[in-house]
């Protein structure tokens, strides 16, 4: 079975340095980095008493690892304001948090080397649990200045809309 429908002379799986991020609408700009989409199913282990010594196993309770997103520092304030959401210091007793919309969804894209929609996933009701303003300063380094949010999530899914691409094909020049 071809592993493209769309492109069947494709052989190679999709590279995981073009990709974009979008929440509120918009794509954030400069995002370097994202964390692998990873759920766990725990283990539930199960046995009567008359049946043999081996214990059945079931699907229990899922998780999913939070998602960390990186960029270089930049005047562009959505990774501050989103963390903001959650604590933001100096906002007065009882404010300190938006309970109204310090969750949000983000969709996280990944494109094909001509720059296509390949793949989209869906990730539901994110919030920063964890907020790094600027990396290590270091007067002999020689390194962008990176920012980190830490993304708790409530679940994630592909989107099956987004479909395989048609993938243009360069024909040589006749000489």
């Amino acid at each position: 079975m071809a592993q493209f429908v769309e492109n069947s002379d494709r052989l190679d799986p999709y590279k995981n340095f073009k990709f974009r991020v979008r929440w509120d609408g918009r794509y954030v700009a400069g995002i370097s980095k994202v964390s692998p989409l990873k759920r766990t199913v725990e283990v539930v282990e199960h046995r009567s008493g008359g049946d043999p010594s081996t214990a059945n196993r079931s699907p229990g309770q899922i998780s999913f690892d939070a998602i960390t997103l990186e960029r270089g520092v930049t005047h562009d304030t959505a990774f501050e304001q989103w963390a903001n959401k959650v604590w933001n210091v100096g906002s007065g007793a009882g404010s300190e948090v938006s309970l109204r919309d310090f969750r949000k969804d983000i969709i996280i894209e990944v494109h094909n080397e001509a720059g296509q929609l390949a793949l989209a996933y869906r990730v539901y009701r994110c919030w920063v649990s964890e907020f790094q303003a600027m990396a290590e300063l270091d007067a002999s380094g020689n390194a962008v200045l990176i920012q980190m949010i830490k993304l708790e999530n409530e679940g994630w899914e592909r989107d099956y809309e987004v479909k395989e691409p048609s993938e243009p094909s360069f024909e040589e020049p006749e000489a």
